[in-house]
């Protein structure tokens, strides 16, 4: 039974979301796991967001504890007793500190890189210190003397996400797949309620693809993306994984 590695907050959730040709992540799909698809077509997405209140095992890590992520994941589904699980796999998870990055890599085997990042918020004016609405977030890091980064501005307040939409394909998805060595997969739950979102006026993402992620992902994320929104986010728990297929 697996018990949870990872109790944190999620906020601030940056997610543009691209159309790409299914042969492009064909190769990238862990061993028991199948593209998962909306409306027939297979997305990736980019997100930035951050790490807050993190403890591992319950425990707080000093230094570690609230720091920036930006990922490259694409969408999966296996089939198990209770039905379709549907999860994500992530290309490429990018954070600040060498740590973190260690620490995932070795737990879940996935593709963690450690660059300086920082990011920056502009809120509504508000009377409450607690209910902030977020008008633009900004995630950037460098790579090789590089500046990339993320951008974003609220079109308005967020909103509950409606059912059956992009919206709520892109965020409900509860496990992560991650390939081993050896041709096995790694399986592992994410908990958190359902978020809301605000969608967006403006968006950018100034980055070398190339550099980043491969030549292969260049042409899709050239493209603006089909959709952009801000998640506010939530308390999450990661659970330990477990191994599917052979070691």
């Amino acid at each position: 039974m697996s018990r949870v590695f990872l109790t944190a907050e999620w906020r601030h959730l940056v997610m543009l979301n691209y159309e790409i040709e299914p042969s492009v992540l064909e190769p990238l799909v862990p061993r028991g796991t199948a593209l998962d698809r909306f409306d027939g077509r297979v997305y990736v997405s980019i997100v930035g967001f951050l790490f807050l209140n993190t403890r591992v095992f319950g425990v707080p890590i000093p230094f570690h504890r609230n720091f920036e992520e930006v990922n490259l994941r694409f969408y999966v589904g296996r089939e198990s007793e209770e039905g379709w699980r549907r999860g994500v796999v992530f290309v490429s998870e990018l954070v600040p500190r060498a740590a973190i990055a260690a620490v995932a890599r070795l737990a879940y085997g996935e593709k963690y890189r450690a660059l300086p990042m920082s990011h920056e918020f502009e809120f509504e004016p508000s009377d409450s210190r607690e209910s902030k609405d977020l008008r633009s977030a900004a995630y950037t890091w460098r790579l090789e003397g590089q500046e990339h980064a993320l951008r974003f501005r609220a079109a308005g307040p967020p909103e509950q996400i409606p059912d059956g939409g992009l919206e709520e394909f892109i965020t409900e998805h509860y496990y992560g797949y991650a390939a081993r060595k050896g041709g096995g997969t790694t399986e592992y739950r994410v908990a958190h309620p359902r978020w809301r979102v605000a969608r967006a006026s403006e968006v950018s993402f100034d980055a070398d693809v190339a550099a980043l992620y491969g030549e292969v992902f260049v042409p899709a994320l050239s493209e603006p993306p089909a959709s952009a929104f801000l998640a506010d986010g939530s308390p999450v728990e990661v659970y330990t994984g477990a191994r599917l297929g052979p070691a």
